[in-house]
């Protein structure tokens, strides 16, 4: 979207802020032996306690869709994005790499984030670069995200972090246009040239998210209809923020 007015603005801020919070507090529950389910019911508990509304559940892209069955996004080791806490069995393990996908409405609009936190104990080195990487190509993507830069700057700078770290990184998955939906123009790819793609405006508000796997990043869809696995069944992580475009740069709205 493009923001109206301030009052657009100031309900991003706060919504924002909102969802870091849930999204920090229900990081600090993966621990070993917690469910999806309990996860589930708390993300559900913290956001009906303040009024605001899930952005994911019963979610529809396209009218033949099933509405999506959970409000967070719980994708566990070789899931890279879009399983859902509430029907996938997940009981998180000692060292599995888990990202929290989550997002909220609040009065009105939508804000997106994610996290990747590692349980227990850190016991693969390999894990810990991956999840490290990430978040730095992360930060490499919104550093791009300025008025007049394009989508392609934002996917170039996040490749290069991919392949500074030989990772795979998938291509038919890419961050969004967020706000007035929960997913709008533009994509906002995770690999690109220079350049290339659509034109950053002022008050735009996006989506950045890498999703990087230590394997060739190539996925496949679950039985379940909406997990997407590596192939080679290689740890993944996926790191998201929404950000405002402004005069003065990129804001990060998704942060306590």
């Amino acid at each position: 979207m493009i923001v109206r007015n301030q009052a657009d603005i100031d309900a991003l801020r706060e919504g924002g802020k909102r969802l870091a919070r849930h999204v920090r507090k229900l990081a600090e529950m993966v621990t070993p032996g917690v469910t999806g389910q309990e996860l589930e019911e708390e993300a559900q508990k913290m956001v009906r306690a303040e009024g605001d509304e899930l952005a994911f559940f019963g979610h529809t892209e396209r009218k033949r869709d099933k509405p999506y069955p959970s409000g967070l996004c719980l994708s566990v080791n070789d899931v890279i994005v879009h399983s859902p806490a509430s029907d996938n069995g997940a009981i998180i393990h000692d060292g599995d790499v888990v990202c929290l996908d989550f997002g909220i409405k609040h009065k009105g609009l939508y804000t997106d984030h994610a996290a990747t936190v590692i349980a227990g104990n850190k016991r693969d080195p390999e894990d810990e670069r991956l999840v490290r990487g990430t978040y730095e190509a992360l930060a490499a993507g919104i550093a791009q995200a300025h008025v007049g830069a394009t989508t392609g700057d934002i996917g170039y700078a996040v490749q290069k972090v991919a392949e500074k770290y030989n990772f795979g990184y998938p291509k038919n998955l890419s961050g969004h246009g967020v706000g007035l939906k929960v997913h709008e123009e533009p994509h906002v790819p995770n690999f690109g040239e220079r350049g290339m793609g659509a034109k950053l405006q002022e008050g735009e508000v996006i989506a950045i998210e890498p999703m990087m796997a230590l394997g060739s990043g190539e996925l496949f869809i679950d039985k379940d209809g909406h997990s997407y696995r590596t192939k080679d069944g290689s740890r993944t992580a996926h790191a998201e923020h929404t950000v405002l475009i402004t005069k003065e740069g990129p804001e990060i709205l998704t942060k306590e």
